[in-house]
């Protein structure tokens, strides 16, 4: 999930303005619709692709059907399966039943019974109802015995070629090459039909058959142009939203805390949905979004009510069950401690939020519905779960899942992959229509990355790249509820003659999941608040220094009268100084710079002591230094600090419910089957001899030259991606990129709690000519914790872009 610089101050306030002021639109006229006709038509596929009839089976002593149902002959009942939406679960526990082993939801108690038993089949869109009865409710228990450390791995994040200077002449359009409905991308078959299509041995989706996925949001906060663009130009099969991260989760839990009602994103509601629910509708694209935040039921009654007033007849799903404050005293005294500073379980949490996978996604959709609206869920598993729907993706097909997890990671944050935030910025055209990306994925994994025609942004091996690395760990253990990735071999292959680029990606592997969801916990800690000021005129940058210093001298005085403590933490910018470069800042303009901006940000455990704070910012204006134009924003806003704390959790203690049109349908239960707790330990590659032996000479390269970068954050930890524009740059960067470089690059920013901690890890990635770092304890907190002008690492790739790579050959003249 991407979050831009800023989001850290959204007031949480807006939210319930925004919800105050919603008033949702009747929606707009549909355009030009086709239908998709659908009939009843049945194929009946045995082993080795053959045409057969289901062979009966024999049946049990009662009849564990339904009442409904009984009244039916078993051919007219198992034909009523055949037809129902969400198929694979029911007809599944059809077999089951009949064969005397009653199955539940979301557990393959039997995976090869429904083969056997009545084969595989097309089903068309009719709902049927649910032939189990409602699980009851989980009992309250006592404290359940939990692991006192979590296995040792990392956290979901929750990885060549130029970029040409133009197009070829011959260039043919997205919107020629693909037709209004003409052939896709990855074949030339009509579009696929919207029923799950079971993968088995023998039994395949047809040949040429692919689903499209648009990524309309990469953050709370971005563009309202995507969902139109997506819609209307992208031939969707279903259109997904990410708006959560662990900032904007921390924002959500106060808002909640304001009024039961809020809690989840307003602007999908208002602005992504309420505008084009009819179109939505009539088109037949399915949704999937984790608007729901805090509050899921809450943001699906509010859609209910914009369908309502557009007189459209919608299925809207939640899932929930990743809020685990109903376990809050279980977990006292059980041992845990954050992942990444190893501190204990904290006395007062104000939101726990396990990170689910894609499976109850799938599920969802299993069961016919037009919208799903999630909680918190890794952010790949918005695309993954409507892949495993369509595709019939197995559990132990770990391959699959790794792809398709891999092509959620690179469109969930939107027009990153697009162009955004490229390192080649200059290259990037129509940043105002930028592109959103969508992936056409076949079933057997392969998927192409494009963007809708006449949009703005590019599509290059660089842009697909550098996304790739973004928010990355180990690039070999991803790990994911639904699968541990291995991404350190995929390859980006562009495609040659497309308007604005399109991109082939394949190689991800996958291996076992976990047991355990990874869970992000969050507890006040203190209040805080950041004045920012101009000021301009001669010796800027000391004038705003010692203002912000007096500021705080003035303040501290006034604490001492009332009997108030020192702040916690502070932090002093002043922005244009190249403060953030620390020992790299160049300081060569002469007499200094004449205008600045002061970054002044306190942190206290008292809101009184904050809030004076607050009030003695403006006083400078008067009795300070000449040349302070005003305050950004006005008073400085004083908000509570939700610091993030990440913990294990079992699997088989979280209850996952499912919800249809505000009514519980289903409680899901993963399947276990297929996982392993195995701890990995990452033992850093030995520089080889080729290294060593490789040629020198006179010259020096900015990294910029040779590389690409992107740069995230994950927690209090930040990581920077490089990419080497060429192969033959690659065995260079490795020579001379080594973590202890990079960790003496960065010392200025990193917090060492422990002597001789090491806190840069290196991977590399070979599939992409690529090396990843991650940087311990590197953004002061992280998130709305930090007090620096960047908390989530955004700007460290762009500053490690003028690191030097010395004492080597023309390596120009090499590509050339």
């Amino acid at each position: 999930m991407s979050v831009p610089p800023g989001a850290a101050d959204c007031s949480v306030q807006s939210c319930s303005q925004q919800l105050k002021m919603f008033n949702p639109a009747q929606g707009s006229s549909s355009l030009s619709e086709q239908t998709e006709a659908g009939g009843g038509h049945q194929e009946v596929v045995g082993r080795g692709g053959h045409l057969r009839e289901p062979a009966a089976p024999s049946p049990p002593a009662t009849d564990p059907r339904p009442a409904w149902a009984r009244t039916k002959p078993d051919a007219a009942f198992r034909h009523d399966l055949e037809r129902s939406h969400h198929s694979r679960s029911a007809a599944r526990r059809y077999a089951l039943n009949k064969a005397g082993q009653p199955g539940r939801a979301g557990t393959l108690r039997a995976p090869g019974l429904f083969r056997s038993k009545l084969g595989l089949y097309k089903l068309s869109p009719v709902p049927v109802p649910n032939l189990l009865p409602t699980p009851p409710a989980r009992p309250q228990q006592s404290a359940r015995p939990l692991p006192r450390v979590g296995p040792g791995r990392g956290g979901p994040g929750p990885q060549p070629g130029a970029v040409p200077a133009s197009p070829p002449a011959a260039t043919m359009s997205c919107a020629a090459l693909l037709g209004l409905r003409g052939p896709r991308l990855l074949g030339a078959a009509a579009r696929p039909p919207r029923w799950s299509r079971r993968r088995s041995a023998g039994c395949e989706p047809p040949a040429g058959s692919a689903v499209r996925i648009g990524c309309a949001s990469g953050f709370w906060g971005d563009t309202a142009t995507a969902v139109p663009q997506l819609l209307y130009g992208g031939k969707l099969d279903f259109l997904v939203f990410d708006y959560l991260s662990e900032i904007t989760m921390s924002l959500l839990t106060a808002a909640k805390a304001r009024s039961p009602v809020l809690g989840y994103t307003p602007d999908f509601v208002s602005a992504a949905m309420a505008p084009y629910i009819k179109d939505i509708h009539r088109k037949g694209v399915r949704v999937v979004s984790n608007a729901g935040g805090i509050n899921p039921l809450a943001c699906a009654a509010a859609l209910q009510e914009v369908a309502k007033k557009a007189d459209v007849d919608l299925k809207i799903a939640v899932v929930a069950g990743d809020d685990l404050m109903s376990e809050k005293e279980n977990l006292k005294g059980a041992g845990i401690t954050d992942l990444e500073s190893g501190k204990q379980f904290p006395e007062t949490v104000h939101s726990m939020n396990v990170y689910l996978g894609a499976r109850p996604i799938s599920r969802a959709l299993d069961l016919g519905a037009d919208i799903v609206v999630t909680g918190r869920c890794v952010d790949s598993g918005i695309v993954l779960g409507p892949l495993i729907h369509s595709f019939g993706w197995n559990r132990d097909e770990f391959d699959l899942l790794a792809a398709g997890s891999l092509a959620g990671h690179l469109i969930e944050s939107g027009a990153q992959c697009t162009g955004g935030i490229f390192t080649d910025w200059h290259a990037v055209p129509d940043w105002h229509n930028i592109g959103f990306p969508i992936v056409e994925c076949s079933s057997e994994g392969d998927f192409i990355l494009s963007k809708p025609p006449d949009t703005g942004g590019l599509i290059s091996f660089g842009t697909v790249a550098e996304q790739l690395v973004y928010e990355l760990g180990n690039p070999q253990r991803y790990l994911l509820p639904d699968v541990t990735c291995d991404f350190s071999k995929v390859s980006i292959t562009e495609i040659p003659g497309f308007d604005g680029g399109a991109v082939k990606v394949h190689g991800a592997k996958g291996l076992p999941p976990s047991t355990f969801y990874k869970v992000n916990a969050t507890y006040l800690d203190g209040f805080r608040a950041t004045a920012v000021c101009p000021v301009g005129g001669p010796k800027a940058v000391q004038k705003g220094k010692r203002t912000a210093e007096s500021i705080l001298q003035r303040t501290r005085l006034i604490f001492s009268q009332l009997g108030y403590e020192d702040y916690s933490a502070v932090n002093i910018q002043v922005l244009g100084s190249e403060d953030t470069y620390g020992p790299h800042a160049r300081r060569s303009i002469d007499g200094g710079l004449r205008e600045a901006v002061i970054w002044l940000a306190v942190h206290h455990k008292q809101k009184e002591a904050v809030e004076i704070f607050s009030r003695e910012i403006a006083p400078a204006g008067t009795g300070m230094a000449p040349g302070l134009t005003g305050i950004v924003g006005g008073r400085p806003r004083v908000s509570p600090v939700l610091r993030p704390f990440f913990f294990y959790y079992p699997k088989s203690n979280v209850q996952i419910n499912l919800f249809l049109n505000g009514q519980h349908v289903e409680t899901f239960e993963e399947d276990l089957m297929f996982t392993s707790d195995e701890v990995v330990s990452f033992d850093p590659p030995k520089i080889s001899s080729e290294l060593k032996d490789l040629p020198s000479g006179p010259h020096t390269y900015r990294l910029e030259d040779l590389a690409y970068t992107r740069s995230g954050d994950k927690g209090n930890s930040a990581n920077i991606g490089v990419i080497a524009r060429h192969p033959l740059y690659y065995p260079y960067l490795k020579k001379t990129l080594t973590a202890e470089a990079l960790e003496n690059y960065f010392q200025h920013i990193l917090e060492q709690e422990k002597p001789e901690e090491e806190l840069v890890t290196r991977y590399e990635l070979p599939g992409i000519h690529g090396l990843n770092f991650v940087l311990k304890n590197s953004l002061g907190g992280g998130g709305i914790a930090s007090l620096r002008s960047d908390p989530q690492g955004k700007a460290l790739g762009q500053m490690l872009l003028d690191f030097q790579i010395k004492n080597v050959p023309d390596l120009k003249s090499l590509i050339e």
